[in-house]
């Protein structure tokens, strides 16, 4: 029986929960040192009580740098099949979480079938499931009807939730003094925008946030504080509504953690490498160092088709800066719903942001399987390199693709693979390529 209702209560009563010490594990510390950072907030373990086939995962930071994988489904693309395979791919390649973002129909059925089987933590924006779970236009709805949708979401199991409490109206006329060039490109900040503009209201997620708390307090939802200012483009990085939205969270932050609510931070989505690291220090100074969850960044506007590489320089760079979270984009960014080899590639390319990161931050063994790859190719042993590859299948096919006569170097480099020319120098062998067989 659950003497607490939060991770963060249990960590601030002194209580080391099932959940601390599995992360604690995966992490290579000890349950006590997590437990001590959950209680400060600089540590989130999203894990609702309903969802029972979690693997309960830290972000925060010291910890290593998690990704998240979107998807969902929309009016355009119904394929309720295709979607779930993207969730066997994003559990096979590692991913620590999947936001399902459908905005389309009643979206609890995949909802809920997500979360049965998913290990990884679930994240939804009950905003963008509020028209088509309530059935009423936007103008239609009330403050009620939103906490309904989050209320709904958090008996699900959903393990954390975006929602935009900070684009109250001190960020909006921030926002409108400073005209941008791409405005608003949050989904779900701009629909609260157009719904406070229409209403005259406050923007019902920053005036119930009590309410709100509530809700996430009894299912132990972190939540996750979206950035519905976030700039769009490059040029609209680090701008007045950007930052007065950030320093709204700083607050909200303190006052989900006066209610035992774990909190992250959600941050820029187009950056110019330059500002980057500048930004992280922003976050985590003014949101007391909560982790930090990053769309991103990406580093360029001109190259759709590749943006998962641009966002993929991005995040390196923010997560070696102090960012804790990584949210996939894949090359279909800005131009259509992600199949499943783009759901693929965006994947890798955050894992490989993230994992670059943690060797630079020193995270415990972060290091490990690079050693163990150069061990393999020190010793020329492509299975044992296929075994320590993140895409094996990737990585063999390639090199059958073009076999090379002799198994102990590639096709590139042939007989004079530097590799195997010192090996067998040091080996005491003679090295004669013209004599060779």
């Amino acid at each position: 029986m659950r003497t607490y209702k939060t991770q963060m209560e249990a960590a601030k009563k002194g209580i080391i929960t099932p959940e601390m010490k599995i992360v604690a594990e995966k992490e290579y510390t000890s349950p006590e040192k997590i437990m001590e950072s959950v209680a400060k907030g600089e540590v989130a373990i999203p894990c609702n009580i309903n969802h029972k086939s979690i693997s309960p995962e830290g972000i925060g930071a010291g910890l290593k740098t998690k990704i998240n994988v979107n998807l969902g489904i929309s009016g355009d693309c119904k394929n309720y099949d295709v979607e779930m395979q993207k969730v066997d791919m994003a559990i096979k390649f590692g991913a620590e979480a999947i936001m399902d973002l459908s905005n389309y129909g009643k979206t609890n059925t995949f909802r809920r079938e997500l979360i049965e089987k998913s290990p990884a933590m679930i994240g939804t924006v009950p905003m963008y499931d509020a028209i088509g779970y309530l059935e009423k236009d936007l103008l239609e709805i009330t403050a009620e009807d939103f906490l309904k949708v989050v209320r709904a979401h958090a008996e699900e199991g959903v393990d954390f939730m975006t929602i935009h409490a900070g684009i109250n109206r001190r960020a909006v006329e921030a926002f409108m003094r400073d005209k941008r060039k791409m405005n608003i490109v949050s989904r779900g900040g701009s629909l609260l925008f157009a719904w406070m503009m229409m209403t005259g209201n406050e923007n019902p997620f920053f005036e119930y946030y009590d309410k709100v708390l509530d809700i996430l307090e009894e299912f132990d939802v972190t939540i996750s504080l979206g950035d519905a200012l976030r700039p769009g483009c490059i040029d609209d990085s680090t701008d007045a509504g950007q930052i007065s939205e950030l320093i709204e969270l700083g607050d909200l932050t303190k006052r989900a953690w006066e209610r035992n609510v774990q909190v992250m931070v959600e941050g820029p989505g187009h950056m110019a490498m330059n500002e980057i690291a500048a930004n992280m220090t922003f976050q985590k100074r003014l949101c007391h160092n909560a982790p930090f969850y990053v769309l991103g960044p990406l580093v360029t506007d001109i190259f759709p088709g590749y943006d998962h590489i641009t966002s993929a320089i991005g995040g390196a760079i923010a997560a070696a800066s102090g960012a804790d979270f990584l949210c996939y984009v894949t090359p279909a960014e800005h131009l259509r719903l992600p199949d499943l080899n783009d759901v693929k590639e965006g994947i890798i390319a955050s894992k490989i942001a993230a994992h670059a990161a943690d060797i630079a931050k020193g995270v415990p063994h972060a290091r490990d399987k690079d050693n163990e790859m150069a061990q393999a190719r020190h010793k020329v042993d492509w299975e044992e390199m296929f075994k320590v590859a993140v895409d094996p299948e990737k990585a063999r096919a390639y090199f059958e693709s073009t076999p090379p006569a002799d198994r102990h170097t590639c096709s590139m480099c042939g007989k004079m693979c530097a590799v195997r020319t010192t090996n067998m120098i040091l080996e005491g062998k003679t090295v004669e390529f013209c004599t060779e067989k």
